[in-house]
């Protein structure tokens, strides 16, 4: 059977190869010519990679209100609204039609009441302000070091965000961009890109031991934003919070000091290691939230240099008795 390959080529006559031969050499010197139009002596150029900064997420600051509000009682969800209106409310924060991302820490695959991530009701809380705030887009992510998805389920964020208008964003590894957080051990870092799409940035750290860092709590969680081998930085870890302080200027932040982790975190686990502190701390000055939550785990700023060091950058102030505190029961 005679196969489909099997072609012959029919023989040109010698009109047909004068034609072929001359369309050959015309399309050549076109292509001679726009090559020499074109030609350069530079070398072939990459696209440069477009590197970000980070935005001043702040509002501006308004000397009527306390500087930090302190609310202690048993719901979550009062404590946080209590602390945020004693503020200015979170209208102050946020306006109609912005796009707001909420940063918890959920770093571990823990359960709540093991207190190694932020409480799922405060997140849920902050949640129900935004979506009454108008806010168009209301985000809720970290970059977790446990699996993702277990971190937020576990640990009952993920509920909380969903159930009350939230959109949970988990970062691949097409979702990080060069950054230039123009520090000294942060230099330009991967950085997931969600911080660079939104308009304000809320902050809910929590209350916890750290077993390098001494504490973790507002700065510390915003490691959160980072991708790449964050362990390198654990080389200079102070010199690295100190650098996160520096860079990002959350809109708000509202740490969690419902359930304080007191020995073997950053992941906890043991339930013996929590203490409940039923207090929620909000302000816009990261050092004095930072600072006034030193007294859960009976430290001083003089014990901890990253935050030395975020206050002499310009980040906030440690001296927390010369500010204007409110105090709140609910």
């Amino acid at each position: 059977m005679p196969s489909k390959h099997n072609k012959t080529e029919p023989q040109l006559t010698r009109r047909d190869f004068i034609i072929k031969t001359a369309t050959v050499c015309s399309a050549s010197a076109v292509v001679g010519l726009w090559g020499y139009a074109f030609y350069s002596n530079d070398p072939v150029r990459r696209q440069d990679t477009k590197i970000f900064t980070f935005k001043d997420y702040r509002v501006e600051d308004v000397k009527t209100y306390p500087n930090l509000a302190v609310s202690r009682g048993t719901d979550a969800e009062k404590m946080v609204r209590a602390a945020v209106d004693r503020i200015g409310g979170i209208t102050r924060f946020i306006k109609p039609g912005e796009r707001v991302l909420i940063k918890p820490n959920v770093s571990w695959d823990r359960q709540p009441e093991q207190a190694a991530n932020t409480n799922p009701e405060v997140v849920a809380a902050v949640v129900k302000m935004c979506v009454e705030a108008k806010a168009s887009v209301i985000w809720v992510t970290d970059v977790s070091v446990n699996d993702p998805y277990r971190c937020f389920a576990r640990s009952g964020v993920e509920d909380a965000a969903k159930k009350n208008g939230g959109v949970l964003k988990f970062a691949t590894e097409n979702d990080f961009v060069q950054t230039d957080l123009k520090g000294k051990a942060l230099k330009v870092w991967p950085v997931s890109a969600f911080f660079h799409q939104v308009d304000k940035l809320i902050n809910i750290p929590m209350v916890k031991h750290h077993s390098l860092s001494k504490c973790t709590m507002a700065m510390k969680n915003l490691y959160g934003v980072l991708g790449g081998q964050r362990n390198r930085l654990h080389q200079d870890i102070n010199t690295s919070i100190a650098d996160l302080a520096a860079a990002i200027k959350p809109t708000l932040t509202i740490m969690d000091a419902t359930r304080i982790l007191m020995r073997n975190g950053p992941t906890g686990g043991n339930l013996a290691d929590v203490a409940r502190g039923d207090t929620i701390i909000a302000g816009t000055d990261i050092v004095a939230i930072e600072t006034y939550g030193l007294s859960f785990l009976d430290l001083k700023p003089e014990n901890i240099p990253y935050i030395l060091m975020a206050e002499q950058r310009g980040a906030g102030t440690t001296d927390i008795k010369s500010l204007n505190i409110a105090e709140i029961s609910v």
